[in-house]
């Protein structure tokens, strides 16, 4: 069964503005405001990780639904990123003193690459068969 790009943009959860907000508007305020607020490193952790998780999954969950392309690529991603959080955390990334930057450079720079460069190179959705 092929799915019609009508009914892949039916279901794209990106066409849902409650959902845009809930899963990514808020997780990147709140890594914004983690790193603006120094919360320190426990909750740094714990924010950042939380809210890369949440990104991830609803990208996920919308390559699942729709077969976004970019979607493919992000969830993925920015679950490692939750974990990358994680392991620097607590010792077993070495990142250096400026892991965190690093971090946050890599998680932007990526985001917005792998957002972007698939639908431009391989269209907007990808084409559901039968397995």
């Amino acid at each position: 069964m092929t799915c019609s790009p009508q009914s892949n943009r039916r279901s794209d959860l990106l066409s849902r503005r409650a959902f845009v907000f809930l899963v990514y508007v808020v997780p990147v305020a709140a890594l914004v405001l983690a790193g603006q607020l120094h919360v320190g490193a426990t909750w740094f952790t714990v924010i950042w990780s939380a809210s890369l998780l949440i990104m991830g999954s609803g990208c996920i969950a919308n390559a699942a639904r729709c077969g976004r392309t970019h979607c493919y690529l992000t969830g993925p991603f920015f679950v490692l990123m939750a974990l990358a959080t994680v392991l620097y955390r607590f010792g077993i990334l070495p990142l250096g003193s400026n892991g965190w930057d690093l971090i946050g450079l890599t998680t932007l720079i990526g985001g917005a690459v792998l957002g972007c460069l698939p639908e431009m190179l391989y269209g907007k959705y990808r084409r559901h068969g039968t397995s």
